[in-house]
Parts: structure tokens; sequence; C-alpha cells
């Protein structure tokens, strides 16, 4: 990573931490309490072992200096306690906004956008870089402040009583910055690389779990399991680079800090044997100054050390901030970012003039499109995979771009507020999604107000019926999660139930029988025929059976309208529908 770069993703990350900045301000006040109570203790300390050792003061005197030295031990350690709790509530309020950024982000782009990416990726990228900003916002931000601080106090303490000492460990402390920096470029660089192996290990492993029977079933189960090793062998080897670099660190700063201390404890005892004369102002050396100064000397450089010790925590974060960054800043123009209110009531009419449907990243997908349904018309749209169907129901839904004019009863689609739009439709797509816990909650989800009557009539137009007998609680089953007590089949029955019950404008169908058996999809199909008759209703389908029954049929190929017509018009003409028709014929067991 070049600096120009690396300078970027530190200025955005300090940025965040704006959104913390008060509690981001009492962690270094209580880093700075902790550094005068730091000078208190060994002050009080020196001064006890001088009056013990030299004075030869009673201890029966020096009880005031005992109890506040024991005074001084406790409330530091409270103050630590407290500075760790008001770091976790900074760094949780920050991870919180940052997570809540790329949340809001992910739903203004759409699952068009998002299925760009596996899975594992959107996992790593919400969960783990998000939450290895921790140390970054709750540690570190705090002690580069103390870090110069602290030392400063120490000094201006010092000074006074042995200038020597003082420049001792003022020469010797830019050299734990300055290695600090080396070893952490090189840090920062193996942690992005690790992030990005990450990602790509964790989409790599969810794909091979969803593609397993498909990996089997073409004998490639073996060959996975050895890419899988190779992948997360170069994930371990990269995870060691990160942690030798963070021993490095941590060694360099030792053993600086070990140097220093030595060659004050050295200048010291040579001064007690009366080697050195210098330092301590024409007046003989005492012993309170070497205790003082031996007892401060490892404090002072207590704060570079923690910096050190969090300054992986910086590396850690400027590689995460990276993917968060690229994502937030992605140039993907939002599907629908309007602000106009919907008010209108029952169906629609869809009006569409040289309409091209992009794809998030811009590419043209589908397109130039020209048409118009009517009021509670119906219209099935038949094609061969990648003709563009799919694409015209996700621009439908407001989660594609387009260009030219897409009218919806006369109010362009984009100009209108998204969430107003998509609570008009009614949607049922090869996968369906059932979030909620039981099979009535997710029937009821978007009417939860609906009467048992209601619930039954869908529950049996949609053929549910045919398997809650086999459900121990029937509806209110518990289902599991991503309905993993259900068929996929059975998910598709729930979720057509769902879409029968909620009064919509649109209903929007993408293979709402893709999974069913033949009995249960003309059971499902008749159902969605009847309703169908009560809004504007688009079915995307390859069982051109199924189209038989709706206003119009729509052929597209290449991304273009290339055929409309009737069921009837359309089967007697020699074009692409009677010759999807003729190979659906051939294809279907005799």
């Amino acid at each position: 990573m070049n600096k120009t770069r690396q300078q970027e993703l530190l200025r955005w990350l300090k940025q965040q931490s704006a959104r913390a900045k008060r509690w981001t301000r009492l962690s270094m006040i209580l880093g700075l309490l902790s550094g005068l109570l730091i000078l208190a203790q060994a002050w009080l300390l020196a001064g006890l072992l001088h009056s013990l050792i030299v004075v030869h003061t009673p201890r029966e005197t020096l009880w005031q200096s005992f109890l506040f030295l024991a005074l001084t031990f406790i409330l530091r350690a409270v103050v630590t306690w407290l500075r760790e709790q008001v770091g976790f509530i900074c760094g949780r309020i920050i991870r919180e906004e940052i997570r809540r950024l790329v949340l809001d982000r992910l739903q203004v782009l759409g699952p068009a956008w998002i299925q760009g990416k596996p899975a594992g990726s959107w996992a790593t990228l919400i969960l783990e870089q998000i939450e290895d900003m921790q140390d970054y916002y709750a540690r570190y931000l705090p002690q580069i402040s103390l870090a110069g601080i602290v030392p400063l106090l120490i000094l201006v303490s010092i000074f006074p009583i042995n200038w020597a000492a003082g420049l001792i460990l003022l020469a010797t402390a830019p050299l734990i910055p300055i290695f600090m920096a080396l070893v952490g470029m090189g840090a920062a660089d193996a942690n992005r690389r690790n992030f990005q192996a990450l990602a790509r290990l964790s989409g790599q492993f969810l794909d091979s779990l969803r593609g397993l029977d498909t990996l089997r079933l073409f004998c490639r189960a073996e060959a996975e399991i050895n890419q899988i090793k190779s992948s997360t062998e170069n994930f371990r080897a990269r995870t060691m680079e990160v942690l030798r670099l963070a021993f490095l660190s941590s060694a360099v700063l030792e053993f600086f800090a070990s140097i220093s201390i030595a060659v004050v404890a050295v200048y010291f005892g040579f001064s007690y044997l009366g080697e050195l004369n210098f330092g301590h102002y024409g007046t003989p050396v005492t012993l309170f100054a070497g205790f003082l100064v031996l007892i401060l000397a490892p404090e002072f450089f207590q704060p570079l050390r923690d910096l050190g010790v969090f300054y992986h925590a910086k590396a850690q974060a400027v590689g995460a901030a990276e993917s968060l960054l690229e994502f937030l800043t992605a140039e993907a123009a939002p599907p629908m970012a309007g602000n106009a209110h919907w008010n209108a009531t029952g169906p629609v009419s869809l009006t569409a003039k040289d309409v091209h449907i992009l794809s998030p990243q811009g590419a043209h997908l589908a397109g130039p499109l020209n048409f118009t349904v009517p009021v509670g018309g119906s219209v099935a749209i038949v094609g061969l995979s990648g003709a563009g169907k799919s694409s015209l129901l996700n621009a439908l839904l407001g989660f594609m771009p387009y260009q030219g004019q897409l009218a919806v009863s006369g109010q362009e689609l984009r100009e209108i507020v998204p969430t107003q739009w998509r609570q008009q439709i009614s949607w049922v797509g090869q996968n369906p999604h059932l979030p909620e816990l039981t099979l009535r909650q997710n029937i009821l989800l978007g009417q939860p107000d609906a009467n048992a009557q209601c619930l039954n009539e869908v529950i049996e137009q949609a053929d549910v019926s045919e398997f809650l007998p086999l459900l121990p609680e029937g509806v209110d089953t518990l289902i599991g999660e991503d309905a993993a007590r259900l068929s996929v089949g059975q998910a598709q029955r729930v979720a057509v139930a769902r879409a029968l019950l909620s009064s919509c404008s649109l209903m929007l169908l993408d293979e709402p029988v893709a999974s069913l058996d033949a009995e249960s999809e003309a059971s499902v199909m008749r159902a969605l025929n009847q309703a169908a008759k009560k809004q504007t209703t688009l079915l995307v389908t390859h069982r051109l059976e199924d189209t038989a029954q709706f206003d119009e049929i729509w052929v597209m190929d290449k991304g273009l309208l290339v055929e409309k017509g009737t069921y009837q018009q359309l089967s007697e003409q020699a074009g692409h529908f009677a010759r999807l028709l003729a190979q659906r014929t051939r294809e279907l067991p005799l």
C-alpha cells in the first residue's frame, strides 16, 4: 500500500472517531489522571525509601505517607478500570455507526449489487473487519496523545532533580516511535493482505457448502477440498506474517526501553560511587533522586510501549478500512433515490419508453424496451436464460438502475420514494426468503392483522395445506433458520401464500412454481391466475403452459422484446414463442 493511500485511510478512520468524540476525550482525561497518579505514587515511594534508609525516620511517623501511597495504588487501579470501560464504549459506538453506514449503503444499492460478491465476503466485511477496529478507537487513538503528554510530565518532574537522567530519557525516547513506524508500515500491508485473503476464503468456503451436491454430482469434491486446503494454508501463512511483525514491534520497543533504563541505572550507580559528578546541580546525588528517577524511568516509556502494543490495532484498522472505504465510495448510482410520494391506490399501469436496464456497475443488461401494461393487466414474460427477464423485474422493484422513461400510473419510477413504492408490490421469486420463526408469522408478514379465515384461504390456495398435517404444530411450527425444516418447494408455497394474502397494486412473479411438482404447480398457478385479476401482474416463467391464462405474453431475447401477443396468437406464428413451445414439447416426458 502506498503512503498516499495509507494517509487517506487514516484520515477516514479519524473522521469516524468524531462520532464518539466525547468518549475519546474522557478516555484521554482518565489516562492523564493515571499519569499524574504515577508521579504522586513514585514521589511518595521514593520519599518513603529515602526516609527509611537514609534518614532512619521511625516507621510510626510515616503512616500518613503509607496511607497516601496505598490510596494512589487504589485510585490508579480504579482509573485504569474506568478507562477500559470508556474505551470499550467509544469503540462500540463507532463500530455501530460504521456498521449502520455499511448496511444503509447495502440497502440503497439493493440485492443486485449484493449478489456480485459471495455472502462470505459480506459477512467478513460487516462483522470481522468492523470488529477489528475496536482497539484502534478504544485504545490506540487516546494513547497517541498520552504517549506525548505523560512522558513530558515525567521529564518536567525529573529535570529539576537531575538533568543528566532527563537528557538520557529524552535522547532515547525518539528511537521507539521511529522503529515502531518502520515496523508498522510492514504490518499495515500484511494486515491488508490478510483481510483480502480472509474475504476470499470466507466466500469460497460458503460457496462450496452451497454447491456441495453439485460438486459431488460432478466428482469435484476432492478437488474442492484440495483447493480449500491450499487457500487455508495461504491464509495461515499470512496470519503468521502479521503475528511475526507484531512480535517484532514489541521486541523493538522492549529492547530500546531496557537499554535506556539500564543507562540511567548505570549513571546513578557510578554517581553513588563518586565516579560521575554531574547532573545534580552541584549538590550531592541523593537516594531520593535515584529512586524517583529509576521508578519513573519505566513509566516514562510505558505510554510509548502501550502505543507500540496498540500499534498493530492501527495496522488492523487500516487494513479493514481499505475494503470498507472502497465499498462506501464505490461509484454506483442508487437504482431509486426519489422523494416523490406515492398516493395512488389500486392496480397500476406501466409504461416504458426507450428503457435501457443497467447493472449496478453500469453495464448494459437489456433494452431498449418499449411497452405498456394497462391497469389490472397480466403479462407473462418468457425467453431463454439471460434474455433480461429478471433484470426487468429488478428494475421494476427499484433494484436496477435504468435509462429512459419508466412510468408507473404516469409517475416516473426513479422519482418515487423507494420504500413507499415497494409497499405496493407483492413478489415471489425462485428462492423464497422466510425470515420469521413460524409458518404463521411468515404468511402474515405483510398483513399481521389478517383474520383466521383469510389465513386459511391462502393456505388452501397456495397448496400449503398439502404438507401442513406433517408439521408437528401446524402453522405455529418453528421452521428454523433459512426455513431449514421445509423443502424448497414447500417454502415457495409459503411465499406464494404470503403474496396472495397481501393487498398490492403490482404482483411480480419470478418462476414462482419452479420447485413444485406437477400437481402442486397446477394448484398454485390456479391461485395466482385468480389473484392476477385483482392487480397488475407480471410473471417470468420457463413453463410456457403457465402463460395461457395471461392477457399478453412477451418474448425476450438478448435483452429485447421481440414478440408480443396472446398465447393463441403467438403459438400460431412461426416466431420465437412457437420455437420455444416446440422445444418445450420435445423436452416433456412421454
